[in-house]
């Protein structure tokens, strides 16, 4: 009998520890991180910029709206934009506050206008009124920085670059490509791995994969056709059907970002008629605040 209750409570209860992942040597890393880009070329093989644009004036623009917010907020913005403002001479002479008033629906707009109005007379005067193809030049137009000008040279001129914006760092981060935090530490480290011909094309896969699948408060691994080769498998949802409801964009059968997308995308393009209705309650509100006293001002930080 006493040896009986010792079997029973002397067993105490320990809790189920992860076992460490072995160390991976740099090879290993850059081949698994090689077959990821494999993947994600079978995955999106349409995959493409999600900013509506004509030229490289207008990728530059979108460019530098699209941050602090979505590139469909964006692509419904530019529309009424480069209607009224087609060239850098004529962005540039623009009238600041109605400038302002059309980039509202975009957030910090009144910083932004002031990067468009600065930029748009740095082309006119120092470059003739062209967008240049160098990184060298475009890190010196204000509001631009090396994602934007990376952008602008891989969609525009067709010239490589990295895009480190949060969606690709964080999956760099969680792909196990780099530790760095960083975007040009990041954009450094992931240059040292791919060559040179895939940096534009990687970009936009891993973008397109960190929107529709590995979002950053909970990715759907259940539903990642990576999640074999992902040493982050596991910090989202793993239950297949559970994942796949967390899925966006075409794969989640919802509309994409562009009002003009490629012809080869499988998705649906954003109703157009959204567009309609920003201007209309942009307009709305212009009105509104305009006709209160000192009703516009500290709008940026909240817009």
């Amino acid at each position: 009998m006493a040896e009986s209750k010792v079997r029973k409570t002397a067993a105490p209860v320990v809790k189920a520890v992860a076992k460490p992942r072995k160390p991976e040597s740099r090879l290993a890393m850059v081949r698994r991180a090689r077959k990821i880009n494999r993947e994600l070329t079978e995955l999106y093989p349409y995959a493409h910029p999600e900013l509506d644009f004509d030229n490289p004036f207008q990728l530059l623009v979108a460019t530098v709206l699209s941050a602090q917010t979505t590139d469909l907020r964006v692509n419904q913005t530019t529309p009424g934009l480069f209607a009224k403002y087609p060239t850098p001479q004529d962005m540039a002479a623009a009238n600041p506050e109605e400038l302002e008033e059309i980039l509202r629906p975009t957030g910090f707009f009144r910083a932004k206008a002031k990067s468009l109005l600065g930029l748009s007379a740095a082309l006119r005067d120092r470059f003739d009124g062209e967008v240049p193809g160098r990184l060298e030049d475009l890190v010196t137009l204000p509001g631009v920085g090396r994602k934007t000008a990376n952008v602008v040279l891989g969609n525009a001129f067709g010239v490589p670059g990295i895009t480190v914006d949060t969606h690709f760092g964080r999956l760099a981060r969680r792909f196990g490509w780099t530790p760095e935090l960083e975007p040009e530490k990041v954009e450094a480290a992931v240059a040292e791995i791919f060559p040179k011909s895939e940096w534009t094309m990687l970009s936009h896969r891993v973008v397109f994969h960190g929107r529709r699948v590995c979002h950053s408060r909970k990715p759907a691994c259940g539903a990642c056709a990576i999640a074999p080769l992902c040493p982050s498998y596991g910090e989202g949802e793993t239950d297949p059907e559970k994942a796949k409801k967390l899925l966006k964009y075409e794969l989640g059968g919802q509309p994409g970002q562009r009002l003009r997308p490629p012809a080869h995308y499988p998705g649906q393009a954003a109703a157009a008629a959204a567009a309609a209705a920003t201007a209309t309650a942009t307009g709305t509100a212009v009105s509104d605040a305009r006709s209160t006293s000192g009703a516009t001002s500290g709008q940026e930080a909240g817009a």
